[in-house]
Order: structure tokens, then sequence, then C-alpha cells
């Protein structure tokens, strides 16, 4: 299949480009820049020298990927990447910072959605099938688990940790770690479990019971989280769920505390 590239557009003659791609007016490839087949770049939307794009990406009008990270010490003339995995969709005004660490890659994996104006700092790791709607912004080193959800507006601090299956709410201040499947709203505040989310990607239901009684354990007491969490690895037997298992060992590290019910 052709590829459809606009008269306008700018295109490095060092870019390397698959096949059947649709490139719309003014957009700017760099020199450097590698789109894997399917993808589609939106009118004035910028493709630096170090981003990564797989097949089927859609790069939305004036969104920038592979830019210079917003970092004092960085030394832009160091190689790093912004590596987007296969079918990940950006709206507009999305932008994707590069690493700050030489050969290093910020990486977006696989389904990926970034709503409008969004942006990802530089580090930052983001799971399959995770959406940050409009305006959501992540500070550097973010690790994101698979199927999360950031709401609109919400701020993520550098270096948090948000567990897979995790929601967050629209206009949240995160600066603190969130455990796999939790419903946090607010400044760091864990209201209870992803129901919506568990219940979508069809989890028993009793799997989810166990992760409600580790919930009430770890986050609703006055507990030392990491000790209560290997406490319950110990004394588990092998007998809780794969679920049940990730919730816990994801309190067993982590350096910025963790979002909870109750106000220690």
């Amino acid at each position: 299949m052709p590829s459809k590239i606009h008269s306008t557009a700018i295109i490095g003659n060092k870019s390397q480009l698959g096949v059947g791609l649709e490139v719309g007016p003014y957009v700017v490839i760099e020199d450097g820049a590698k789109i894997g087949d399917g993808s589609v770049i939106e009118a004035h939307a910028v493709i630096k020298q170090w981003a990564r794009l797989d097949e089927g990406s859609r790069i939305g009008h004036f969104s920038v990927v592979g830019g210079d990270p917003q970092h004092l010490d960085f030394n832009a003339e160091k190689p790093s990447f912004v590596k987007i995995g296969k079918n990940c969709r950006l709206g507009e005004g999305v932008t994707i910072h590069r690493s700050i660490l030489e050969n290093q890659s910020t990486r977006v994996k696989n389904k990926v959605f970034l709503m409008g104006n969004s942006h990802v700092a530089h580090d930052c790791i983001l799971g399959d099938n995770t959406i940050l709607a409009n305006g959501a912004l992540l500070g550097g080193h973010v690790e994101i688990g698979e199927n999360v959800f950031i709401g609109g507006g919400t701020g993520i601090h550098q270096f948090v940790r948000i567990g897979s299956g995790a929601m967050i709410g629209g206009l949240a201040e995160v600066s603190q770690d969130v455990g796999p499947n939790l419903l946090v709203v607010g400044r760091n505040q864990a209201c209870g479990l992803n129901r919506v989310g568990l219940k979508r990607r069809r989890i028993p239901k009793e799997d989810v019971d166990q992760l409600k009684k580790l919930f009430r354990a770890l986050l609703s007491k006055p507990v030392n989280i990491c000790e209560e969490a290997k406490l319950h690895l110990e004394n588990s037997k092998g007998e809780i769920s794969l679920l049940a298992r990730e919730f816990l060992e994801f309190y067993l590290s982590g350096t910025r505390g963790f979002a909870r019910q109750t106000k220690i």
C-alpha cells in the first residue's frame, strides 16, 4: 500500500519511513526518526530525530514526539530516545520527551491512548492499554503498569509508580505510589478498588474479594504497609490469586510512600 504524504510536509532524507503512511500538511519528520507501517501523522505534528514509532501509530495535530527533556542539566548532544509501541494514539498537542540518560529511552508500550495536551516526561514507562485523559501530566521517571486510566488534568510527581489496573480520578495530585487495581482521587487518597476496571476485565469475584480484604488490611489501618504486605505473603502458603500476589509484592518496594485510605 503506497504512502500518502502531503506536499507541504518536511521529511528528512535520513528518516526511516514504513509503508502505507499518511502524513498531513506541514508535518516535520526529522533526520533519524523511524516510523512504522500504517502510521498516521496529522497536520503540524513534529517527529524529532530521537523518535521510534512502531506500526499503527496515530499522532495528532501539533503533537511533538522525542523533544528534549525539561531538565536543567541535560546535554542535548547526548543521544537518547522515545520508543512508542504498536497501535498507539496521541491526541492533539501531546508531548513526549526523550530520556535524560545516554542511549536510554522513554517508553510507551502498545495500544496506549494519550488524549489532547497530555504530557509524558523523560524516562517514563507506560504499560500496555494505558490511557491519559486530556491535560494529564507525568513527571520524569514515572512508571505505569498495564490497563491504567489517568483522569483529566491529573498531575503525577516524578518517580511515582502506578500499579496495573489502577484508576486515578480527574484533577488528582499524586505524589505517592498507587497500588494495583486501586481507585485514587484528590491528593493521594485511595478510596477503594477500581471496580469498573476489574469488571471490564472480567476478574472473578473470588479474586476481587481477596483484593478487598488486602485493601482493608494494608490501606485502611495505621500499619506499616511494607511489613504488613510481607507478613501476608509469608502466611499465604500459595493460596492467593495472582492479582492478590501482585498487589502485595507492589508494596515490598518503593521510596515515595503509598496512597492510602486513612491519613496517618
